[in-house]
């Protein structure tokens, strides 16, 4: 048996199916009846190999690689300068937009108004056993002094309590301003609140009730601006008139963590509509 070479095998395997031959004077080979040539043979077809393939192309065993295409335009070099200035001004408004909003909430807490209003409310902060804490303490005082000018005929205080204690934020309020001489009936507790937002909700439900428009709050002076959006969120037309006394505002370095903690909490805010979970002990 004689060995089987790569072309006889290719000979053997690619057989493929072309037009009839014609004859040397150009007549078709098929001319004849029931598809017999003009030789009187039936129509015959060329046999082409794989070998005969190879040599048509070359005699490379891959058929031609496709022409390179053409790489992409590149971006004219006006296109590329625009892009980077969009780029540029878009890192230069990520600085500047919480730079602003740390400057407003700087130049809030200088700010002290306290028109004529329905009532005073004192956002409530720790209390010990019944006893308000020193933060809390200073807006008591700035609310009593508040209520002897004649700014409100009413302080609302308002504050929940943690878990195990006896006494609410606002229950603590309204006792130590009836203990200095703010009469009982002019004091409005609510024991509710865990935090500014649920604080001031509960706030909201107490003015829609009397019919009440306009406060002022009292607070820490770097929380006056985000208590007052709030505030005003919920339909209270509010000012605030912050404590300038207490541990929140003696130390430059705890002003500036203060201003930096409410920028955070009032971008907080303003994106998820809630409070921030960042713990200090002044809210």
């Amino acid at each position: 048996m004689p060995p089987i070479t790569r072309e006889s095998a290719d000979h053997q395997r690619t057989q493929r199916f072309v037009r009839p031959t014609a004859d040397p004077e150009g007549r078709d080979a098929t001319n004849g009846t029931n598809g017999t040539s003009a030789f009187g043979h039936p129509d015959r077809t060329r046999e082409f190999s794989h070998a005969d393939y190879r040599g048509a192309i070359g005699g490379g065993d891959e058929p031609p690689a496709p022409p390179p295409r053409d790489a992409p335009p590149s971006l004219p070099p006006r296109r590329r300068f625009r892009k980077r200035w969009l780029v540029a001004l878009l890192a230069l408004v990520a600085i500047l937009i919480p730079a602003g909003t740390w400057s407003w909430v700087w130049y809030t807490a200088r700010q002290d108004e306290r028109p004529r209003s329905d009532a005073i409310v004192v956002l409530g902060a720790s209390q010990y056993n019944g006893r308000p804490s020193p933060i809390f303490e200073a807006r008591l005082r700035h609310a009593a002094d508040l209520y002897q000018e004649g700014v409100a005929p009413v302080i609302v205080t308002v504050g929940g309590n943690q878990p195990g204690d006896n006494f609410t934020e606002g229950g603590t309020g309204r006792d130590w301003l009836v203990e200095v001489g703010v009469p009982e009936e002019q004091v409005v507790a609510i024991g509710e609140g865990s935090d500014t937002l649920r604080s001031i909700e509960a706030v909201a439900s107490t003015f829609r009730a009397r019919e009440w428009e306009n406060a002022v709050i009292v607070s820490d002076p770097w929380h006056s601006l985000r208590s007052r959006q709030i505030a005003g969120d919920f339909g209270i037309e509010a000012t605030t008139s912050p404590a300038r006394s207490g541990p929140a505002v003696q130390e430059r370095e705890t002003q500036l963590w203060y201003i930096t903690r409410e920028t955070a909490s009032l971008w907080y805010y303003w994106i998820f509509g809630d409070s921030s979970d960042i713990d200090v002990h002044a809210v």
